[in-house]
């Protein structure tokens, strides 16, 4: 029996708007058929919304107000990408790519549970549905929810989703290190003293989710069609006052 087929695109570091361009972008091909998964890095700090919050929180501490930002196409709560790795997985509707009653949310943060135990973080678990609490209302890791990834009390891991046409665009950051615009906020390295590049976990990331997933993951490019939309959503839409102030 063939495996099901997955393209694996090469670690890339850009801007915000590219980055959520791109992502986007992925969630088109899902819903026509290709299934994605990528991990990437941001070239600057950069803060990003979640798609229903107002863009006034950037001033509800001190220094988010001095980041790049821009919104997000999903929804949940704001992001510090700076000492982190963001993943993007995006599926096709129906079997084998989303089985009725399974959560990708908490399939993946288990993929990312294996690969930090892989690489000497063996303390991180899902989050159960008795420790949900909110210690703020702008800082997605400020909120732990169900399923969300923590090292003990921190959370290190969460996620959003956003669909299409029945196809999924799930992503998500992993915290490596606190950032110093949200020095509040520990990661990896404070909360276990072990310190990972992004290639590094990158690496393992993807080789564990071939692994639990059992389909071939396939290392590819975007296509020049994925190229051409990718920039133009970042020109227009992502790099826009008009997405990314419209709240």
């Amino acid at each position: 029996m063939n495996r099901p087929h997955c393209r694996l695109l090469s670690f890339h570091v850009a801007q915000g708007a590219w980055n959520m361009a791109a992502d986007e972008a992925l969630l088109e091909s899902a819903a026509a058929g290709t299934a994605s998964f990528r991990l990437y890095g941001w070239l600057q700090p950069t803060l990003s919304l979640g798609y229903f919050q107002a863009s006034a929180v950037r001033s509800a501490y001190p220094r988010l107000g001095e980041l790049a930002w821009v919104r997000r196409p999903s929804g949940g709560a704001a992001l510090v990408h700076h000492f982190e790795v963001t993943y993007a997985l995006a599926l096709p509707p129906g079997a084998p790519w989303q089985k009725v009653g399974e959560s990708w949310l908490c399939r993946m943060h288990v993929v990312l549970a294996d690969a930090l135990a892989s690489l000497g973080v063996k303390t991180a678990r899902l989050c159960g549905d008795q420790e949900e609490k909110k210690l703020g209302d702008v800082l997605c890791f400020l909120h732990h929810t169900p399923g969300d990834l923590l090292i003990g009390d921190a959370k290190i891991v969460g996620s959003a989703q956003r669909k299409q046409r029945g196809a999924l665009m799930q992503h998500g950051s992993i915290l490596l290190a606190a950032s110093p615009w949200t020095p509040q906020l520990p990661g990896i390295r404070e909360l276990t003293g072990v310190n990972l590049s992004a290639e590094m976990l990158a690496t393992t990331v993807a080789e564990q989710w071939a692994k639990q997933t059992g389909w071939q993951l396939v290392a590819s490019e975007w296509t020049p069609r994925e190229r051409q939309r990718i920039e133009e959503l970042a020109a227009n839409k992502y790099s826009q006052p008009a997405w990314n102030c419209k709240r």
